[in-house]
């Protein structure tokens, strides 16, 4: 009798206790317009629900700090000068695209105070009152420069636990006074510099790939520039959520500046490895858009970021892409680099109906690029 009476009991409590309404939950912390910063700045001991990432986010085996495995770290130095030093560069800068998808550049040519000063500003940025931040709140990104938190907050399973400051950099910069005080004359600086660097890179990527150094850039992959400012506040429970949940990028590259934080991992050959900060060092990624017209001779890789109960976590990641212009240029496998042994892969896409694609599955790990697989 007590064995039945306590499973009715336990069954009437499950009734009563109110569903979980994920959509509501997702509004109710969207209108705070805090972002995560304002739950942590609010004492909260445990994450919210709608931060629970997918138990198969974490599943897959982390190399330990033993292993000796580490992405590629490629010097630049003596790239313009020395025909020599840049056929080994391009060499490196080949054999990492394809194999990793990911490297960090030394002696790039953009001085550390200038990184330094823009993560500062970042840092600035989200660590001033709640208000100030707020008059930049938004989800149209038609503007050139938008706050909040998780541009897929409504359509990824798990909001991930970071806020982001979006700036559409080139070819049409924001004019200065869009900027937030607290980092604009940074932004601005920074941003040239990027654009300077990536034209560097897309030059280094062509020679790569065996084409013109002008190649890549006189089919637009340098022309947008969209700069994502993030910050990943301290986690009290690190277990259950991520900065930045498995996905790779849809651009044509990436070029990352990131605190001494950490928390990068790329996933290679089924192992996650930690991308360690090194003292001015810069990641780069291939993105989905670079794989695609490569004909898979670039490889765009998947990562993650990782949350800790340290401190805040500060990246300024800069997107070659053109996803934000009215741009109809039709990109598919390179017409150079296709033979009867190396057949197109994919068919043709615009990058706007490749991001719109990209978008509406959110960072939900899986690539987008099965898709326009022939």
């Amino acid at each position: 009798m007590m064995i039945t009476k306590s499973k009715s009991t336990n069954e009437e409590q499950a009734t009563l206790k109110p569903e979980y309404d994920r959509a509501s939950e997702l509004k109710a912390f969207d209108e705070t317009k805090a972002g995560v910063k304002g739950l942590v700045d609010a004492g909260i001991k445990e994450v919210p629900r709608i931060f629970y990432q997918p138990r198969d986010q974490f599943e897959k085996d982390s190399v330990s700090g033993g292993t000796q495995v580490s992405i590629p770290v490629i010097d630049l130095e003596g790239v313009e000068k020395n025909p020599i030093t840049r056929k080994e560069i391009v060499q490196k800068v080949q054999i990492a695209s394809k194999t990793w998808g990911f490297f960090q550049v030394l002696n790039h040519g953009i001085p550390v105070s200038v990184m330094e000063e823009m993560m500062d500003g970042v840092r600035r940025f989200f660590e001033q009152d709640v208000e100030a931040k707020k008059q930049l709140f938004s989800r149209d990104y038609t503007k050139r420069v938008v706050y909040n938190s998780n541009f897929d907050l409504y359509s990824a399973p798990a909001a991930k636990w970071r806020d982001t400051v979006f700036c559409s950099m080139a070819p049409n910069p924001p004019k200065p006074e869009e900027l937030p005080t607290v980092f604009r004359d940074i932004t601005l600086e920074y941003s040239k510099q990027i654009m300077k660097l990536g034209y560097l890179l897309f030059e280094l990527l062509s020679e790569a790939l065996g084409l013109n150094p002008d190649y890549l850039r006189d089919i637009d992959c340098a022309k947008g520039l969209v700069m994502l400012c993030h910050y990943y506040p301290i986690c009290p429970q690190p277990e259950l959520t991520l900065g930045s949940s498995k996905h790779a990028d849809n651009g044509f590259l990436t070029v990352l500046l990131q605190d001494h934080v950490g928390g990068l991992q790329v996933l290679h050959e089924n192992h996650w490895i930690d991308v360690p900060p090194a003292p001015g060092a810069l990641v780069i990624n291939i993105g989905d858009l670079l794989q695609l017209i490569s004909n898979d001779s670039c490889t765009s890789v998947a990562h993650r970021v990782l949350t800790n109960s340290v401190g805040p976590r500060v990246s300024v990641a800069s997107f070659f892409t053109t996803a934000l212009l009215p741009d109809a240029r039709l990109y598919g496998p390179i017409k150079e680099l296709l033979s009867e042994e190396n057949p197109s892969k994919y068919r043709e896409t615009t990058v706007k109906d490749y991001i719109t694609y990209f978008n509406a599955k959110g960072l939900s790990g899986t690539s987008p690029l099965p898709h326009f697989r022939l």
